[in-house]
């Protein structure tokens, strides 16, 4: 059996909900604040105003930077399932003979979640950065891994094809 690579995608930090939201909503009152300590100076901010658009600039620019910045990278070959990424310290790779059923499902009922990788958390160990979609695998000892991503369906389709289904 060959190791050809059937499916890879890579997830950037910069592109999660939850925190390009809280960024730009950063972003927008700062330079809200500055345009209104201009137009009535009477407030008494002064040279703090200058802090602020300051302040909104480097937070648009931290956020397209965090747009390059790769979160997560998964691949499946014929026998496994490599999840990596730039802040881990650890690859974690599946073994693909183990798994018991692949199944697409909703990542979560919330609109905004946390990028998180290799979290252990009420019997699912869960891969996520952004999106809705995600992959959920079951293994032969009853371990739920629960895989997010943006191609649902290739992703599910290629993981069945490296386990012969």
């Amino acid at each position: 059996m060959s190791s050809e690579l059937l499916y890879t995608e890579t997830q950037y930090l910069g592109s999660n909900k939850y925190s390009l939201n809280r960024r730009l909503v950063l972003a927008i009152f700062c330079f809200l604040m500055y345009f209104f300590s201009e137009q009535n100076p009477e407030i008494g901010i002064g040279k703090t105003a200058n802090y602020l658009f300051i302040m909104g600039l480097f937070v648009l620019i931290l956020s397209a930077v965090l747009m390059l910045v790769l979160f997560l990278k998964t691949e499946v070959s014929n026998g496994s399932l490599v999840l990596d990424g730039l802040w881990t310290s650890r690859k974690v790779k599946l073994d693909l003979s183990n798994i018991v059923s692949i199944k697409p499902v909703r990542y979560s009922r919330f609109f905004l979640n946390r990028p998180v990788y290799n979290l252990h958390r009420k019997g699912t160990i869960r891969f996520y950065c952004s999106g809705r979609k995600a992959v959920e695998l079951v293994d032969k000892d009853g371990l739920i891994y629960l895989i997010g991503t943006q191609k649902q369906e290739e992703l599910a389709l290629a993981l069945n094809k490296a386990i012969g289904k």
